[in-house]
């Protein structure tokens, strides 16, 4: 059972979620980082008063560290402000909540930095640059806990028969456009991306979520968490969103975990693993659940799906482009300067030109993205890629 955490990212969904399970459990809270948003970040410092707390604004993070002088917390601010809360806490677990790619370089700060435990709720660590993050934590024997709700469901699927695994099985929503053409999807707002059916997240993975990017990225990092080749990690559409995902092992059996679509669930259990706590969360009542549906995915409307799997078997720092452009043409499509089938054509455009390197460092890993965001932006621009009307 943890008992003190660092929580990189407190002020996202994931973040504020996890304080909410500190709270229950009573669990120490050591050391916050956020980017900027220093109005939640004021009240969080308030109300666990850590250690350390980092804010990647500069112009911000001195305007707190003078706004909570009165509490104890040492406030460090600028853009390494996360990596060095990493190093400077404590803490027995480090929960990475930070969204995109800026987590990556915090999450090998973690591990070098000796923690033993690093809960990670941040995807892109492992899509962009998995290789070196295992490498990395296995050579300094760092625990990694996967907190998304689909790796979570694995990790417990599994719970140590590895030797025996035959296949993994990753459910997916379908998001808000399930069983829609592109023509179908040609016109669709950002309101209605944005209207999840069944989870309530950040704005970014909604959108992952809607056109199946997310998928992609989540058979990527199950690869990599688990050591499973994604020619044995399957995807299945599952409209209800109660199981959570599945193990397939070698003699039949497949084993599931289910449960509410709370992300809670997964953070409790990564706080408290081996162990299970009871933080009051919402039971589910099989009861009323009626039917489970489990459906292929539509690849052929949603090609951002097979397009990670092809960057994942090509290695190097494809993935890493492929996650760039699609973080700068889902923040194109949010502030409607392009629709929504663009995204899928932006990535895919972007990550079939970019080079592709051998990943020596996060060095060669920072340089595809920025590459990537570059010709992302530029390829924006023309007329094939703007809303349609």
């Amino acid at each position: 059972m943890t008992e003190s955490v660092a929580v990189l990212g407190s002020t996202g969904s994931i973040g504020v979620q996890t304080l909410d399970i500190c709270r229950k459990l009573n669990i120490r809270v050591d050391a916050l980082s956020a980017g900027g948003n220093t109005d939640i970040l004021e009240k969080q410092i308030r109300e666990f008063r850590p250690s350390f707390c980092g804010v990647a604004d500069e112009k911000k993070g001195r305007e707190l560290s003078v706004s909570v002088s009165d509490t104890g917390t040492k406030v460090i601010y600028g853009e390494r402000a996360a990596r060095e809360i990493a190093s400077l806490s404590s803490a027995d677990t480090v929960v990475n909540a930070i969204s995109g790619v800026a987590g990556l370089v915090p999450t090998l700060s973690v591990i070098r930095s000796g923690k033993r435990r690093i809960a990670l709720a941040n995807k892109e660590s492992l899509v962009t640059c998995g290789e070196l993050v295992m490498k990395e934590a296995k050579r300094r024997d760092v625990e990694i806990i996967p907190v998304d709700s689909e790796h979570s469901a694995i990790f417990q699927c599994v719970d140590g028969r590895e030797k025996y695994l035959d296949r993994l099985i990753i459910t997916a929503s379908g998001g808000p456009f399930f069983g829609k053409t592109r023509e179908e999807t040609a016109f669709v707002t950002s309101e209605s991306a944005l209207s999840h059916p069944t989870w309530r997240m950040g704005r970014r993975i909604t959108i992952d979520s809607a056109t199946m990017m997310n998928k992609g990225f989540e058979v990527i990092e199950a690869a990599w968490l688990f050591s499973v080749p994604v020619n044995r990690i399957d995807v299945t559409v599952h409209r209800q969103s109660v199981v959570h995902s599945m193990a397939s092992f070698i003699d039949g059996a497949v084993i599931a975990q289910l449960g509410v679509p709370d992300m809670r669930t997964c953070i409790s259990y990564a706080l408290s693993y081996p162990s299970r706590s009871d933080f009051g969360g919402e039971r589910l009542d099989i009861n009323k659940i009626g039917r489970l549906t489990f459906t292929e995915p539509d690849g052929k409307n949603f090609p951002l799906l097979p397009l990670a799997r092809r960057a994942f078997e090509a290695g190097g720092t494809l993935p890493a482009s492929m996650n760039a452009a699609d973080e700068v043409a889902v923040d194109l499509f949010l502030n409607g300067r392009i629709g929504f089938n663009s995204i899928s054509d932006l990535v895919s455009e972007v990550t079939g030109s970019a080079g592709n390197n051998k990943i020596t460092s996060e060095r060669d890993v920072i340089e595809a993205d920025l590459a990537a965001r570059e010709a992302t932006l530029s390829l924006s621009s023309r007329k094939e890629y703007r809303p349609v009307k």
